[in-house]
């Protein structure tokens, strides 16, 4: 449970012509092990792999032609009403679900997030935070403090025997699981960004290998691994230092949204990613999903974002899936806050290409879809 209000980060900075806006941060601990009641308990989900003919290879997710929506809400699985609210305004449902935990408040392993999650039909991705965010500084500059979760200590092994329950948890689920860890990496407002918190160059890589090395080395294969930093800003660290290699990573994610209170200056999709996304073709083959968005309403263009979101993301072939941030934080970025918003986005999702299905026994696609 969320137990305390917090700030949000939002930073508006013009490089280039171009505006880039720094993410609000997804709030860890949402769907916590104290906020499954015994009344919440979900079944273990059921399902039979699909048959494959000899020789013939798995069905990968996203299907060719297709990309996915998601979603992100504030309490996650452990209260569906604000999903059920998205579904409603949406006029269907999403392929994926994301939800946050962080190390400090978490201490154990618990599948009723992630059952719950697939048993709705959609793939779980985690958003895993190793910091304690109930000890957050209030203070901007020392918001990314936390001596106890230096990147190094990670990598050294000092968390080895909480790593590994989780991925023996994970691997015990048997369906897969997107892990989003230690997201925004390029910027100050966490323990784990290398301008923050004492860590050093070469540190963030390190400790990303040694947690995703640890999973194999327990054999928990069924992981998805998405490297997700904010879109780039001026004196963010450049993603070229903190790229993990292609070899450790599934997917790519990017944070980016339009607007926040008092910078609402009106930016197109491709104003806002345009820049980061040519940055990470330089880096690495992996497809692209857009693990947080969302857009202001201050000026009244809210749906008009949406629709060129919707109508843009097509024109992507190395974007496979975008997760919509469906939370009141600094302003409300729900779609079903906005009457306007909701038929936008249904309008948008209703195309054929969002119509990607998802199944537990499907592979993720870990190669950018060729187009025609």
């Amino acid at each position: 449970m969320i137990t305390l209000p917090r700030l949000m980060l939002a930073a508006l900075v013009l490089i280039g012509g171009y505006v880039f806006v720094v993410a609000p941060r997804v709030e860890a601990g949402t769907s916590t092990t104290a906020s499954w009641q015994a009344q919440l308990a979900e079944p273990v989900p059921s399902f039979s792999p699909t048959p494959s003919a000899p020789g013939r290879r798995p069905q990968v997710f996203p299907q060719a032609g297709t990309a996915f929506f998601g979603v992100f809400t504030e309490k996650g699985p452990g209260d569906l009403t604000d999903y059920d609210g998205f579904v409603r305004a949406a006029g269907k449902s999403p392929q994926v679900m994301m939800f946050a935990s962080g190390w400090g408040a978490e201490k154990h392993f618990d599948r009723q997030p992630f059952d719950r999650i697939v048993n709705r039909g959609m793939l779980p991705m985690l958003g895993w935070e190793p910091w304690d965010y109930r000890a957050e500084s209030k203070r901007d500059h020392d918001r990314g403090t936390q001596p106890q979760y230096r990147l190094a200590k990670i990598s050294g092994g000092d968390y080895d025997g909480y790593i590994s329950e989780w991925a023996q948890g994970i691997k015990a689920l048997g369906y897969p699981v997107a892990i989003r860890f230690a997201h925004e990496m390029n910027g100050y407002w966490y323990p784990w960004g290398e301008s923050a918190n004492g860590n050093q160059r070469g540190d963030y890589v390190a400790a990303w290998r040694h947690v995703h090395d640890l999973f194999a080395r327990l054999g928990a294969t069924n992981v998805v691994w998405v490297w997700s930093p904010n879109v780039v800003y001026e004196n963010s660290t450049p993603l070229s230092q903190l790229y993990p290699g292609d070899d450790y990573v599934d997917w790519v994610g990017l944070s980016g949204y339009y607007g926040t209170a008092g910078m609402e200056t009106y930016q197109t999709f491709d104003q806002i990613y345009r820049p980061t996304l040519t940055e990470i073709k330089q880096l690495s083959k992996r497809p692209v999903v857009v693990t947080e968005t969302a857009a202001t309403d201050a000026q009244g263009r809210k749906a008009d974002w949406i629709t060129d979101l919707l109508q843009t993301l097509p024109q992507h072939p190395e974007i496979i899936g975008f997760l919509w941030y469906e939370s009141v934080k600094e302003t409300d970025w729900r779609i079903a806050a906005s009457p306007a918003a909701s038929a936008a986005f249904a309008k948008g999702v209703a195309q054929p290409y969002f119509g990607a299905k998802w199944d537990p026994d499907m592979t993720p696609r870990r190669l950018i879809p060729v187009r025609n």
